[in-house]
């Protein structure tokens, strides 16, 4: 028995034969066929999250760890849009995400139908592509016409670089109807082969000979979840005029790598600064979250720029690219760790200034009173091997960006479009697939803004959620500008005094506090050791005190 709708159960074959394992579902009635299709195919597995927006973050999070794509589903009207943040973080983070929203026919739209908008296309700037089916399905060129979309919307989410499709299923009523369908035939699937780029040999020389050229060059090192080119990173850095820079997200957590990138550039000598611009650039995977590093090279530009991108888009942040290779990050440093290695101290310049700037830190950490400095630091010596870590943005991602990350341990964010929300949920869809401990450090605002995530029957239980609340948005206390303004409190920072106690006893979750080192100390080692559910632990820090120490340290000499 299944929805008397053939062609949407045609949906659920095909994306079961194209390797969609897991559907996030949220309720509604316009949607009703597309749940019994999914809910009753045996290959896969229906997630039920009631909020839409949490349900597209926790999509985000299952297919961000397992690099599949994920289906959602949801109902007609203002549903749509709850998707909208999610779908956008997963546009320019890469995740591919099949997003099937229910609407009524379009003889009913803008007709004061109820739960009824303009939904065909409703995410047209941050999709792969978007698709429309036809209301009816049922003949053969109409099912026929049906799977091909789906097919194709299934391969677009996946190459030539990941991200999500969006297909708008308008149906009629009845909606409920379930029939035994004996003579059912499975639909056509329409394979797509992925062809990746390659360098010819005269190419592949003429970029190593170029590249043996320059002197002083510097490997900026983005967001990444790509693996496999660890060696090539330690090869490359044995040549003398390298300089390879990462951040916490960059998941390149190597002796070989300077990270702490702020640090390191405040550390610069103001009478030599100019020595330490690189010749060349070459940027890595996605996006930089220090702002300091583009502005040096902005002011600082390089000769020459190379940003390498199997998508081959043309990314000039730093105002001065001059060549885009369209290659896999491992396969560009394949070809460039064979190159002729120039004669130069640039390396060495960088890596002892990086050895001072970590003496600096210490010193401050030893005459810091407790801080968000203090917290992070603890935080990231105590983080478990082989956990997967999830940031919030704000002051978690630069705060974690000012430490060693523990090489085994897999850094995520969402710094797609670097939004606060969707923090808790993101986290929660990687617990779920992964099985590692998963740890989410979030600040106070991100976590209440998306304390829904918490609203979910699959709520994993290896689910650790580090709440850091200072009262507000403290970085509107860090960065230039609003800390100077009268507004700051009410407008900026948005100062609050809650408390995610009882936020935690509404969704039945394990609820441990702390406001001080010593305590701190004291229940991370319980809270790393529960097993029955996810738990939360909320660690009070001064908002003040925090920002000063931060701001202090950041303009040492």
């Amino acid at each position: 028995m299944n929805t008397d709708k053939i062609w949407v159960r045609d949906i659920a074959e095909i994306c079961a034969a194209k390797g969609v394992r897991k559907v996030v579902i949220s309720p509604g009635s316009r949607s009703a066929p597309l749940v019994i299709a999914f809910n009753r195919h045996k290959e896969i597995e229906c997630l039920p999250v009631i909020d839409e927006r949490s349900a597209a973050f926790f999509a985000l999070g299952i297919a961000q760890q397992t690099g599949n794509p994920v289906a959602l589903v949801c109902t007609s009207g203002s549903a749509p849009l709850n998707y909208a943040p999610a779908i956008a973080e997963a546009y320019y983070q890469r995740v591919p995400l099949i997003v099937f929203t229910a609407d009524r026919p379009d003889e009913l739209i803008d007709q004061r139908d109820g739960q009824t908008i303009r939904q065909n296309n409703v995410y047209a700037n941050y999709v792969r592509k978007s698709f429309q089916l036809p209301v009816n399905g049922e003949s053969e060129d109409d099912r026929w016409f049906c799977g091909r979309i789906i097919s194709e919307a299934i391969n677009a989410s996946l190459s030539p670089v990941a991200g999500p499709v969006h297909v708008n299923v308008p149906l009629r009523e009845p909606l409920y109807n379930v029939t035994e369908q004996k003579d059912y035939h499975a639909p056509k699937v329409i394979e797509k082969l992925n062809v990746f780029s390659s360098l010819p040999e005269n190419e592949k020389n003429k970029l190593q000979n170029e590249w043996g050229s320059f002197k002083k060059k510097l490997i900026l090192a983005g967001a990444s979840s790509e693996n496999g080119f660890h060696q090539q990173v330690k090869d490359i850095s044995k040549d003398a005029s390298v300089v390879i820079l990462t951040e916490s997200t960059s998941n390149l957590a190597l002796e070989e790598t300077i990270p702490c990138i702020d640090p390191v550039l405040e550390a610069l000598p103001n009478k030599d600064k100019a020595s330490y611009k690189p010749e060349l650039v070459v940027t890595l995977g996605g996006e930089i979250v220090s702002k300091k590093i583009k502005a040096f090279l902005r002011a600082n530009k390089p000769e020459a720029h190379w940003h390498i991108d199997i998508s081959s888009e043309h990314v000039d942040t730093f105002k001065s690219l001059t060549k885009v290779i369209g290659l896999k990050a491992a396969d560009f440093l394949s070809i460039i760790k064979d190159a002729p290695k120039a004669k130069s101290d640039f390396r060495g310049k960088w890596m002892n200034v990086y050895s001072e700037a970590m003496k600096k830190r210490e010193q401050v950490l030893k005459s810091s009173p407790y801080c968000d400095l203090i917290v992070f630091n603890e935080l990231l010596k105590s983080l478990p091997d082989g956990c997967n870590l999830h940031l919030g943005n704000s002051t978690p991602i630069r705060y974690a960006n000012l430490f060693e990350v523990n090489p085994n341990v897999t850094v995520n964010c969402n710094r797609g479009t670097s939004g606060i929300d969707g923090t808790v949920s993101t986290a929660a869809g990687a617990a779920h697939v992964n099985k590692k401990l998963t740890v989410l450090i979030t600040g106070d605002l991100g976590f209440l803004y998306d304390s829904n995530g918490l609203w979910n029957k699959n709520l994993p239980k290896n689910l650790r959620i580090i709440v850091i609340n200072n009262s507000g948005g403290n970085i509107f206390r860090i960065i230039p500008g609003p800390s100077s303004l009268n507004e700051l409190e009410q407008f900026f920072e948005t100062k609050q005094e809650l408390s995610a106690e009882h936020i935690a006893k509404a969704f039945s979750v394990p609820y441990y506090f702390c406001d001080e080192l010593n305590s701190l100390k004291k229940e991370l080692k319980t809270f790393y050791q529960a097993k029955s559910k996810a738990v939360i632990l909320e660690i009070k820090t001064p908002n003040d005190i925090s920002a000063n120490v931060l701001k202090e340290y950041m303009n040492m000499k």
